[in-house]
């Protein structure tokens, strides 16, 4: 099993994104601390099984699941995931595998149980505590960056923050893209102040307008957001928020993006 969870290849990307340790004392060293594998396999686990930190599996996984969870913690605060994501888009591009002419953007709502931070009444559940995952994709799927709000913010207020969150993609020569050519969207996003700042960043915008009946053939490109979305919620950790920290439930939100790359670039060769 724990093989299955961190292959060679995912961690192999990793380890030069972990942050160095403190120097430990050299007369009374103390406990020996869990090995960093270990660590995210037990982080990966609870991300595809959706148990308990308390109920991993320790004698699988070799470590136990609080320690997995203060890992998590530490890397998240370190900034470990996004560093990730955006290794692996490099390495997708450097493959010609993305391809970022054409963008979709849209959001999912999830139940979060315990509330805490970026958490608000769904308008689409009965007003119980939930949350949003924003996504923008490329044209094949390709999860190209990720945030977290509050159940009850309009999608349209995260357009702009998506955006801007997509890194500097390098792997080709010349300059790092950033942007794409046009930016598909649903009936959501159709404000005309919108419209304006996504053109001001050399953005077409393809936003299916309000009041016209369905059948404008936008769908034909948008579906691959929703295809992305079916992915992300495989792991059974991001169908409900459990995380009381946002960051934490946006540090495995990240961590599922970059597993979703990895598996593009494996199944390319």
């Amino acid at each position: 099993m724990s093989a299955d969870l961190v292959s060679d290849d995912l961690w192999e990307r990793m380890v030069p994104l972990l942050p160095a340790r403190a120097l430990r004392r050299h007369r009374y060293p103390g406990r020996l601390p869990a090995d960093d594998r270990a660590a995210l396999r037990g982080i990966v686990y609870v991300l595809c099984k959706s148990v308990s930190w308390r109920d991993v599996p320790a004698e699988q996984v070799g470590c136990s699941g609080v320690t997995a969870w203060r890992r998590l913690r530490d890397w998240t605060e370190a900034g470990v995931w996004p560093q990730l994501h955006e290794v692996l888009l490099t390495e997708l591009r450097a493959a010609g595998l993305l391809d970022m002419d054409d963008a979709s953007i849209d959001s999912s709502h999830v139940r979060a149980l315990k509330g805490g931070a970026h958490t608000g009444p769904s308008p689409v559940d009965r007003a119980w505590p939930g949350s949003k995952h924003h996504l923008i994709v490329d044209c094949h799927g390709t999860p190209l960056a990720v945030s977290l709000t509050s159940g009850n913010r309009h999608d349209v207020t995260q357009l702009m923050p998506l955006l801007d969150a997509i890194p500097p993609i390098r792997g080709l020569r010349g300059r790092p893209r950033s942007r794409p050519r046009r930016l598909f969207a649903d009936r959501g996003y159709d404000y005309g102040k919108y419209r304006r700042l996504i053109q001001a960043c050399g953005i077409t915008p393809k936003i299916a307008r309000k009041g016209v009946t369905h059948g404008s053939g936008l769908g034909e490109t948008r579906w691959v957001v929703e295809r992305t979305f079916a992915w992300l919620h495989q792991f059974k950790r991001l169908r409900i928020r459990y995380e009381i920290r946002a960051d934490l439930h946006l540090g495995l939100l990240q961590l599922a993006c970059s597993i979703i790359c990895l598996r593009r670039l494996r199944t390319s060769f």
